[in-house]
């Protein structure tokens, strides 16, 4: 099979196999946006609360809410129990009517995890199983699951926890190779990746996600793993363009740099977005570590960043990247 190639979740289509992982603080519809028009041929929110959406949580509304551009997306929720998760399932598709629900078995956050969420359900996969089941089987829309690779390096569950999401009828896996004890630290081991894919021997996809921060990885992951599609996290901060420069690799074998005035015009895109689903005070402020981002590896971009980090008005951007636009 093509290295970039179409991707299917139980009956929904997609064109090509990168995707935006979920990433906390950063995957608001505006910056999905940019994401898709950058190549991302499928994206996910934000993880969204069960418990708040069940409460009726008006914040949870624009955590989950479609982005402009975006025909088909995932809501991602986390929960630790079965009957609150099926009706914030419900509510999750009367409010934004997506095509995915994908269930958060990851997270190493100790507050999600006190609430028997997140990775827990990587250590307890009959709970895993109990809760997923209860989802498919509230809504008529693909069910997903992201798993990590276990609690600690001792107990690599893994194996049990994906079988516990098939037997409950996900339509899709995807597994994030680190445990809960190492967080976002060390290395995600990819051979266990590997093993994943070939112990679900294609009965649903595997997607891949962990270490990814340039589009050679990207190469090396599927080559190495054997997955259906790839996630960007962490190394899609900043550079929505790693979607972009990945599908040039994958088809032409090469891709060019993005130019400072584009990475910086495509910021003030997002920043637009965000003001028009939020508010100025809240995506400027939210823009702050963004616009970081966008200017790394630019001329002086240390000084940049020290303004950057004190702009308040959509009009102190304007001023800081005066030269640049």
């Amino acid at each position: 099979m093509e290295l970039y190639h179409p991707v299917s979740i139980g009956n929904i289509n997609l064109k090509g196999n990168l995707f935006l992982a979920p990433v906390a603080g950063y995957s608001d519809s505006a910056f999905r946006s940019v994401c898709i028009e950058n190549g991302a041929a499928f994206t996910y929110t934000e993880m969204v609360s069960a418990e708040a959406l069940v409460r009726k949580n008006q914040k949870t509304e624009v955590l989950m809410q479609r982005a402009c551009n975006e025909k088909a997306y995932a809501v991602q929720i986390f929960g630790g129990a079965e009957d609150v998760m099926a009706e914030a399932a419900q509510i999750v598709l009367e409010k934004t009517g997506c095509e995915v629900i994908d269930i958060n078995c990851g997270c190493p956050v100790p507050k999600i995890i006190r609430s028997g969420a997140g990775s827990v359900l990587t250590k307890e996969p009959e709970k895993l199983y109990k809760i997923a089941g209860a989802v498919v089987k509230a809504v008529n829309v693909p069910v997903t699951v992201k798993i990590r690779s276990g609690w600690d390096r001792i107990n690599l569950t893994w194996k049990e926890a994906a079988q516990a999401a098939i037997d409950a009828g996900v339509k899709a896996i995807t597994i994030h190779p680190r445990t809960k004890t190492q967080g976002y630290e060390g290395h995600s081991d990819w051979s266990i990746m590997k093993k994943l894919v070939e112990f679900v021997g294609g009965r649903i996809p595997v997607f891949g996600s962990g270490d990814l921060f340039k589009p050679e990885d990207v190469v090396k992951m599927i080559e190495q793993t054997g997955v259906d599609a790839v996630m960007f996290a962490r190394g899609a901060m900043g550079n929505p363009f790693i979607f972009r420069d990945t599908v040039s690799l994958l088809k032409n074998g090469s891709y060019e740099p993005v130019p400072v005035e584009e990475r910086i015009k495509t910021g003030f895109e997002e920043l637009e977005r965000l003001v028009s689903t939020t508010n100025e005070k809240h995506a400027c402020l939210e823009m702050r570590k963004r616009f970081s981002a966008y200017s790394k590896g630019i001329c002086n971009g240390a000084a940049l960043r020290a303004k950057i980090v004190h702009a308040e008005t959509v009009q102190d951007y304007h001023d800081i990247f005066e030269g640049f636009i």
